[in-house]
């Protein structure tokens, strides 16, 4: 199966770009000629650019969530973020980008799109290339679940 693993965020936005993290902690560990790990710092319809011809996407992001607890790590379908809009007001969220692909007969969509968002009460503004504690402390984890999300016929170097 031909795998995509997307880190999304801003790296230079402190904790929103810990899924650019988890990407490069993941990059040391898979050779599998049959995952493609990548970096994102777009969404929507750019990014269903990146994982169009892929049988499955596996997408790492900070996710803002009332109630949830910072630094928390959670897997979500494609499904889970129907209702989710994109921030940029000139672009669509995935969800929305997916759903005109298919009406547009777009046919080389991944069955499977995965989301494992980190999980933020805010969003940061402030500028910064270091995430903070809390965050950090979610890569491992972040990168043990892609790890089993990939399967037991992953090739991988510890």
């Amino acid at each position: 199966m031909k795998t995509i693993v997307l880190g999304i965020g801003n790296p230079i936005l402190s904790d929103d770009g810990v899924g650019i993290h988890v990407a490069k902690q993941l990059k040391q560990h898979i050779k599998d000629p049959n995952v493609t790990i990548d970096e994102a710092l777009t969404g929507g319809m750019n990014l269903l650019d990146l994982i169009i011809g892929f049988d499955k996407a596996i997408l790492i992001d900070a996710v803002k969530m009332k109630n949830a607890r910072t630094g928390d790590v959670k897997r979500f379908s494609i499904s889970d973020m129907s209702t989710a809009h994109s921030c940029n007001p000139h672009d669509v969220s995935l969800a929305e980008a997916l759903k005109m692909a298919e009406r547009l007969g777009e046919t080389h969509i991944p069955r499977e799109i995965v989301i494992i968002g980190i999980m933020m009460n805010e969003m940061p503004c402030e500028f910064g290339e270091k995430l903070s504690e809390t965050v950090a402390a979610a890569v491992p984890k972040a990168v043990e679940i892609v790890l089993s999300e990939l399967g037991e016929n992953l090739e991988i170097s510890r």
